[in-house]
């Protein structure tokens, strides 16, 4: 049964009041982006090159950070995670974008697993450009937009699942950073390109211990005709953690979801 515009008005103004309160318990603004070029990383553990179309996985240890960096031009990189110690809890970008009110990806931002606690925090971050909403290519968009055989994230994070143990069931939605998705006044999906930033990068303090999986393919919406990710690198490397921490302490959901963190450790 279809709604009367009424209707409709009515649920848009109980959702404004309901979001209203919600952004009155941040206690703390968000900085604006990241300034680049980066600071060079001091003492990294391990630097890692991802070639378009490819995939590569790795454990994290809670308070590891990985730097994603477009160091040889455009290119969008799928992220998908689960907790180590039960691989049943993973991120969450319903509840992340839910309870944040917001789809932006931003410095001082954090992700959500499905059992309310802090799988990563976004500690740095050089533009918003980046998208929760729709997720990583499949064969299926390849073949609509380019020619030939070409690698998908669907199908590289499957063979990921394939070598932890996993079923394709296990793979939650994706993370797409640095592709700039946004959503237009009908409720499209739109490509944003002039949100990218040359030298973009992104930096992930890991808040547990973690599985994760990074796949370096084009974007489904991204318009270019040409099947042509560049390479991206992954530097893992450890900072200290302030106690009064931006990503900690910039919203009352954050601190909530540290809360359930610190309640799971106990």
């Amino acid at each position: 049964m279809s709604r009367t515009p009424d209707q409709i008005a009515a649920d848009r103004a109980r959702y404004e009041e309901h979001q209203r309160k919600g952004l009155q318990n941040a206690p703390r603004a968000l900085p604006g982006p990241s300034a680049i070029p980066a600071t060079p990383i001091a003492a990294p553990i391990h630097v890692e090159t991802i070639p378009g179309g490819w995939y590569w996985s790795t454990a994290l240890k809670a308070g590891d950070t990985i730097r994603i960096a477009q160091d040889h031009g455009p290119s969008a990189v799928s992220l998908v995670a689960w907790s180590s110690a039960d691989t049943s809890e993973r991120l969450n970008l319903h509840d992340t974008v839910k309870v944040q009110w917001t789809t932006a990806i931003a410095r001082g931002r954090v992700l959500f697993t499905d059992m309310g606690r802090v799988l990563f925090s976004v500690t740095e971050a050089a533009s918003t450009a980046h998208d929760a909403l729709v997720g990583g290519s499949t064969a299926a968009s390849n073949a609509a937009r380019y020619a030939g055989d070409q690698r998908n994230t669907r199908d590289n994070f499957i063979l990921v699942a394939g070598k932890l143990g996993l079923d394709r069931r296990d793979i939650p939605s994706a993370l797409t950073l640095f592709a700039p998705v946004r959503v237009d006044a009908e409720g499209n999906f739109i490509w944003r390109d002039e949100l990218r930033v040359a030298g973009d990068y992104v930096e992930l303090r890991a808040e547990m211990d973690l599985i994760i999986a990074l796949s370096n393919c084009p974007h489904p919406l991204d318009p270019s005709p040409d099947y042509a990710p560049q390479p991206v690198t992954v530097t893992r490397f450890r900072a200290p953690v302030a106690a009064d921490d931006l990503c900690r302490t910039a919203t009352a959901e954050a601190v909530r979801g540290f809360e359930n963190n610190a309640m799971q450790l106990a």
